[in-house]
């Protein structure tokens, strides 16, 4: 990880191996969870086939496969940690979704290393 940010001492100190010139990557997984009552028309909390396409289209079309500092305004000025990129994607879901949703994400880096937003 190498950001504009800071100088490049404190990035190799904070990043170590991750501070690298020519950037790196992660392959993340993402959980979406959407809480609230169960509609008794449907029987459904949410629509799941319109969750899926909403990520696609929000978060993963703009993400995937991007360089998160070049390619991507979220991330121009903002240093694309795990916890940064949880943070954004739980901010551009949350303006789709109606106020009686609870929304909680969790950003795999790794299968044992994970961040999550909100906390608690």
């Amino acid at each position: 990880m190498q950001t504009a940010l800071i100088s490049d001492a404190r990035n190799k100190e904070v990043f170590g191996l991750c501070n690298n010139p020519n950037w790196h990557g992660h392959n993340y997984e993402l959980e979406v969870k959407v809480t609230g009552d169960i509609d008794p028309e449907t029987g459904m909390v949410i629509d799941l086939g319109w969750l899926a396409d909403l990520i696609r289209q929000e978060i993963e079309s703009r993400f995937d496969h991007k360089n998160l500092n070049l390619d991507t305004e979220e991330f121009r000025s903002l240093n694309p940690t795990a916890e940064n990129i949880c943070v954004v994607i739980w901010q551009i879901l949350r303006r789709h979704l109606d106020e009686k949703y609870d929304l909680h994400i969790r950003l795999y880096e790794t299968p044992r290393n994970f961040v999550e937003y909100p906390v608690g």
